[in-house]
């Protein structure tokens, strides 16, 4: 049967994050894409200046349509946006359960926009973690689940894995890209402890989507993993394909802001 992974998130009209990032990540790593919108955004390489939510309802329709015909292997949540968008997928994916759930809890853009209110962060808290099999926020989104202080290193980084653990989810992993430094450290929680995953920071300004595309990437290699997959060594093939993607990015030349990293990078032609 073919690998098929499912994203749950938000439209880019310019290519670099949301489903368009998701899809092409699936794609790359040899799965077949599926999708579910929650959002229209108007978002360029500087920025986002607006924002069209689809209705709670029709969010659930689109996955309970897709579901009852699609066999899907693991899914990957970005962007929903709004409580009631959060607390109405998380019912389908508790009484589903299509494959192992990446959630990626998206709150603020890479341009600094935020993209979820108070209420949707508080949903994502009690209802959404809990029917997740791995998280993968960034510094800010650790503090603003755990209303925290954010992560001012790597032991910091380790501690508030750990407590995000503790809000039930099957695996963290914390990406420590704010913490600045000649490498990027994440770390992975699970029951089993947390270990660190490093890479050499890319100096470039082609780091539109990277949090799509690393859990994208980690959705992918789920779906083509025989059983339950075993994270630490998908976060390493993941974190790889994401490096090169980075170092990439430039050489596209999309946009005159943060452009989009390079998702085909080692498969289209130099």
């Amino acid at each position: 049967m073919t690998p098929t992974a499912l994203t749950v998130a938000g439209s880019d009209p310019s290519g670099g994050a949301g489903i368009q990032a998701d899809l092409k990540t699936f794609s790359a790593l040899g799965a077949y894409g599926t999708a579910v919108l929650t959002a229209l955004t108007a978002q360029n390489t500087h920025g986002v200046t607006g924002v069209h939510p689809v209705p709670a309802g029709f969010v659930v329709q689109q996955l309970e349509t897709l579901l009852d015909d699609v066999a899907v292997h693991a899914t990957k949540l970005g962007m929903l946006g709004s409580a009631e968008v959060v607390r109405a997928v998380a019912g389908v994916l508790a009484q589903r359960r299509p494959g192992p759930v990446v959630c990626d809890p998206v709150m603020v853009a890479t341009s600094g926009d935020r993209l979820i209110d108070d209420d949707a962060v508080a949903a994502v808290r009690t209802d959404l973690l809990p029917v997740a099999d791995l998280i993968t926020p960034n510094v800010p989104e650790a503090a603003a689940l755990l209303d925290a202080a954010p992560a001012p290193d790597v032991a910091g980084l380790h501690a508030q894995a750990r407590a995000l653990l503790d809000l039930g989810p099957g695996a963290v992993l914390l990406k420590g890209g704010h913490l600045g430094g000649s490498e990027s450290v994440d770390v992975l929680a699970t029951a089993a402890g947390t270990v660190e995953s490093r890479r050499p920071r890319v100096a470039t300004t082609a780091t539109h989507g990277t949090g799509c595309t690393l859990s994208s990437a980690l959705a992918a290699l789920a779906a083509r993993a025989d059983g339950p997959p075993d994270w630490a060594p998908l976060v390493e093939t993941a974190r790889t394909y994401l490096q090169r993607a980075l170092t990439e990015g430039a050489a596209l030349r999309i946009g005159s802001g943060h452009g989009p990293v390079h998702h085909f990078a080692g498969i289209w032609p130099a």
